[in-house]
């Protein structure tokens, strides 16, 4: 059954269900985190575009019986501070090494949904020395855009236009990540419709246009061939997001073999059943894979 739609005041007013930490990256930026877990290996969850530490829960769970893992809110999503930064993989790859000075974390184990796939790839070609091996969900990065094409994202995605998005089709849109929309799930749909009266809200519908901008104006796919950690690369066989239906269209198992063929020492493997959020989807599969790779 579907939740009453609840009015909040502030994005932080959202349950996570989770323990929440915060730490102050500059003066003007506070990084909200999920930490759980012990273990020699470190585990970085980097969240997809307008998405949240919570869309990590089943893998937390699990994993954490073996590992050290944070999941952190990017800037601009979720509990972490929305200030008018300069935004790029740049900055998200900056942002991801300074956090992890401040936490005193060193050979990490990146893993990236969408966006965050991307973010994860960006961060071990400009911080190697930080990242041990990466872990790409349903990466961003891997297909690839004309000037057209990129032109057409940057147009169509607008904060008017995220910002009136109606509730039957926050409903439409979170459907389209799922192969089977599970009803554990809704959580993330009430979570999205209630955060439309957050006064921080304005900001996260900024922070989502300039999270477009930024995968389409910093492609990583002819720089794979320089990843030279150790990739896991996981992929929903009916994701209905990438590769994107209306300029491309065609199976994801074709830009999944495109992209992981790039880089060097990297296993690809495709989950039946499964859509874009296929971490939570079939999050026993996911963690299974994640545990074997990172041993």
């Amino acid at each position: 059954m579907n939740k009453q739609i609840t009015k909040i005041d502030s994005m932080q007013s959202i349950d996570y269900q989770l323990p929440v930490e915060y730490t102050t990256i500059d003066k003007d930026m506070k990084l909200a985190y999920t930490e759980m877990g012990k273990g020699s290996e470190t585990l970085l969850f980097i969240h997809g575009l307008g998405s949240y530490i919570p869309s990590w829960k089943k893998n937390l769970e699990s994993l954490q019986k073996k590992y050290h893992c944070i999941a952190i809110d990017l800037p601009g999503y979720g509990k972490s501070s929305k200030g008018n930064y300069s935004v790029s993989m740049d900055f998200f790859a900056e942002t991801i090494l300074k956090f992890c000075e401040q936490k005193h974390l060193d050979k990490v184990v990146l893993v990236g949904h969408s966006m965050g796939g991307q973010i994860a790839m960006a961060t071990a070609l400009k911080y190697p020395q930080l990242v041990k091996k990466i872990v790409l969900i349903a990466p961003a990065g891997f297909e690839t855009f004309n000037k057209g094409e990129k032109q057409w994202f940057r147009d169509a995605m607008t904060v008017d236009g995220v910002r009136l998005t109606n509730v039957e089709q926050i409903r439409v849109n979170y459907a389209y990540n799922f192969y089977e929309f599970p009803k554990d799930a809704e959580f993330m749909v009430n979570d999205r419709i209630n955060m439309r009266s957050a006064n921080d809200f304005n900001d996260y519908c900024y922070h989502i246009t300039q999270g477009v901008k930024a995968m389409v104006d910093s492609p990583v796919f002819e720089f794979l061939p320089n990843i030279q950690q150790p990739t896991l690369c996981i992929f929903g066989e009916n994701d209905n997001l990438i590769p994107n239906r209306y300029l491309h269209g065609g199976p994801s198992v074709t830009v999944a073999k495109k992209g992981a063929s790039k880089i060097p020492n990297c296993k690809l493997e495709m989950i039946k059943k499964a859509g874009h959020f296929v971490m939570f989807e079939q999050s026993a599969t996911c963690n299974q894979l994640i545990e074997k790779f990172v041993q």
